[in-house]
């Protein structure tokens, strides 16, 4: 005897079991495309993507390895103090002119203008992004939170390179630091 109520209850759970199971087979092959769908989203974009970046980082410490005689760059520097930190902190030469793959040290001049101890820390970026792979800080101020006793004037080192692979359009790059105060919670 076969029970009409049965029978469509059977198929809704068929149908619901069909329904689960492709619905975890398309979660499935989603999940081993958003690779793919992933790197075409950033190369429509123009985003610089994870493998991008991967390769650029694998350059950046080639940079002391060969020096390019022929080549030269200009680096040029730039600081942004937060209102909230009374620092002057400027390069003591604003730009220079490098050869890809030699070492070069800057030296910066930070000021407490306040009559107290701070603390502050610099945040580098390089312009245009695409350089920022192949710019080399071999030894900066920035590595660490710097504090200035009150009225302080210090002298602050960064050593660099450039890699030699830095691609040949680009002719001219920008080091930029935004220094902001550390906080003072311990």
């Amino acid at each position: 005897m076969n029970n009409p109520v049965s029978d469509t209850v059977e198929r809704r759970k068929r149908r619901t079991l069909f329904l689960l199971m492709g619905l975890a087979i398309g979660m499935f092959a989603f999940g081993f495309a958003m690779v793919p769908l992933y790197n075409l989203l950033c190369q429509v974009t123009g985003v610089q993507s994870v493998e991008q970046r991967a390769m650029i980082g694998t350059n950046a410490p080639l940079a002391a390895a060969t020096a390019v005689t022929d080549r030269w760059v200009t680096v040029k520097f730039d600081t942004t103090i937060h209102p909230d930190l009374p620092w002057r902190l400027e390069p003591m030469q604003r730009k220079l002119r490098v050869r890809p793959g030699e070492s070069y040290l800057v030296k910066f001049i930070a000021e407490n203008r306040s009559g107290q101890e701070i603390t502050g820390q610099a945040i580098p970026s390089v312009a245009p992004w695409q350089a920022t792979g192949f710019f080399a800080k071999l030894e900066c101020f920035c590595f660490n939170q710097q504090t200035l006793a009150g009225n302080e004037i210090a002298e602050m080192p960064l050593r660099f390179s450039v890699s030699p692979d830095l691609p040949a359009d680009i002719n001219s790059l920008t080091l930029s630091y935004s220094v902001m105060r550390v906080s003072d919670r311990s």
